[in-house]
């Protein structure tokens, strides 16, 4: 007998293989923490039957369809340093990877901020160990810088051949324009190591001016949030991002674009072949500005702001053409009674909100039942993309032999309603409260372990692994077939 045929780990039988290039119906083998065989199981071969692989552990898939484990590149968790002044967000590495995985994310992109007095290397110490303590889902680390001094810039490449091949800034901070000249030079010296830079776009000029006159009109609560940020700020800092990209050379990811304007002039960058690539975030997917109306609007809070209709809709039809690469959480996982502090106003914040479980079972229930984007798109922006942008590919992000067995099996025979009760976060609700969801992962499996099922996380805290990572490379668009599929092909 063929010694491929010997008994795998785990075989998962019969299920729909979605990559982003395709789908077909197939076996997978799993020896150890990687895939090590693909069959298809078409029902006739000119050479007879193909001999079945057996495992010590077989999944039944039929009806189900599996996708890579979801990259999402950007997550917010609380480290270990934080304070009883300022707890910070309320997930850490553990009870956020439960999130993950529930939501059928394996690998999540935790912003590791660069206090003024740390070495970059220091604080990349830091929250390694601390993940490697607590993690259940695996883990890379963006550096986040707020002050890019001389010596920082200058741990850009030792960091990168270290396997940290990002970098993260803010437009929106005060301290970006003084600065200006010191970003520049660190998106330089990253993108020569073969780092992606990773921009907040917001300018922080348009933002000061707005802000000053709601507040000489008395309009300081946060129902006039989207009146203090609007679509002017971000397409203003787009625009500056895109020059710093075209002045450098370096590889420029912009977070969490939220409007129709800011999309086009990336598009036209890209046109342009400039290396501009774009991510959302689910919340300009699912809703818009008039939230901010409501007596809870402040849980909505989130910066760039809630846009409206016509912005959302140019965000799917981003996703479907190729014009967004992909799709992050921004998971900033706050309590209710911590969003609704009647203290905070326009001049102090709590922004973001909980999304790591939630963002895929959405972006499948209404945008691939939905008939929005194809399953084979749906895989490039949750998975494929991410996984070449942050220098995990392939090892993360596709199924394939030698691939990361991280894969999820979607239950989408049996509808369920999302209760914030019912989460893994420890910020305990949720802003899609009510909503009903299509599809949501049956089963999760991370490295060939399975860390979800039936409900329940069942991944150990320090079984996740802190990533080393290749240069960037960029996403490719070569699936002209995949079309959206309609609820009934799915299912």
């Amino acid at each position: 007998m063929d010694s491929s045929f010997a008994p795998f780990d785990l075989v998962i039988r019969g299920g729909t293989i979605v990559t982003a290039n395709g789908r077909f119906q197939g076996d997978i083998g799993v020896r150890g923490s990687t895939i090590a065989r693909i069959s298809d199981t078409l029902p006739s071969r000119p050479h007879g039957p193909r001999e079945q692989m057996r495992g010590r552990r077989e999944i039944d898939a039929q009806g189900r369809m599996i996708t890579p484990g979801g990259v999402d590149p950007h997550v917010h968790l609380t480290c270990s340093d934080a304070s009883d002044d300022d707890p910070g967000w309320v997930d850490d590495f553990e009870s956020g990877s439960a999130a993950a995985l529930a939501g059928g994310v394996t690998t999540m992109g935790n912003m590791s901020f660069v206090l003024p007095w740390e070495t970059l290397t220091e604080r990349l110490r830091r929250e390694s160990e601390q993940a490697d303590r607590q993690a259940i889902a695996d883990v890379f680390l963006h550096p986040a810088v707020l002050s890019p001094h001389p010596a920082i810039i200058a741990e850009l490449g030792p960091a990168a051949a270290r396997g940290i091949t990002s970098l993260k800034f803010f437009m929106s901070l005060p301290s970006f324009d003084s600065a200006g000249g010191q970003f520049q030079l660190a998106m330089r010296a990253a993108g020569a190591a073969g780092s992606i830079t990773l921009i907040h776009c917001e300018d922080s000029a348009t933002i000061a001016c707005c802000t000053t006159v709601l507040r000489e009109r008395h309009e300081r609560s946060l129902r006039h949030f989207p009146q203090s940020r609007p679509v002017l700020a971000e397409v203003i800092a787009t625009e500056r991002a895109i020059s710093m990209c075209e002045a450098t050379g370096a590889p420029t990811y912009i977070v969490h674009l939220s409007s129709a304007r800011a999309l086009e002039a990336c598009a036209a960058a890209r046109a342009r072949g400039l290396p501009v690539y774009v991510e959302t975030r689910p919340l300009y997917l699912h809703l818009t500005s008039e939230q901010y109306d409501h007596d809870d609007g402040a849980l909505y809070v989130a910066q760039p702001p809630l846009r409206q209709a016509r912005d959302r809709d140019a965000l799917w039809a981003g996703l479907a053409n190729g014009t967004i690469d992909t799709i992050a959480s921004d998971h900033a996982p706050w309590t209710r009674a911590m969003k609704m502090d009647p203290s905070l106003d326009l001049s102090r914040l709590r922004p973001g909100v909980a999304d790591l479980e939630t963002m895929l079972p959405m972006l499948f229930s209404e945008g691939v039942l939905g008939g929005r984007i194809s399953a084979e798109r749906f895989v490039a922006v949750s998975a494929t993309n991410a996984a070449r942008l942050f220098g995990l590919y392939p090892r993360k992000g596709t199924i394939a032999v030698g691939s990361d067995a991280d894969l999820v099996m979607w239950e989408t025979h049996h509808p369920r309603i999302i209760r914030g009760a019912d989460m893994h976060s420890r910020a305990g609700h949720t802003v899609y409260e009510g909503r009903e969801l299509g599809a949501w992962p049956h089963t999760t499996i991370r490295r060939g372990e399975i860390v979800f099922e039936a409900g329940r996380v069942v991944g150990k805290p320090g079984s996740g692994q802190v990533l080393v990572r290749g240069k960037t490379e960029a996403p490719t668009w070569d699936s002209p077939s995949a079309a959206p599929a309609t609820a009934s092909a799915i299912r």
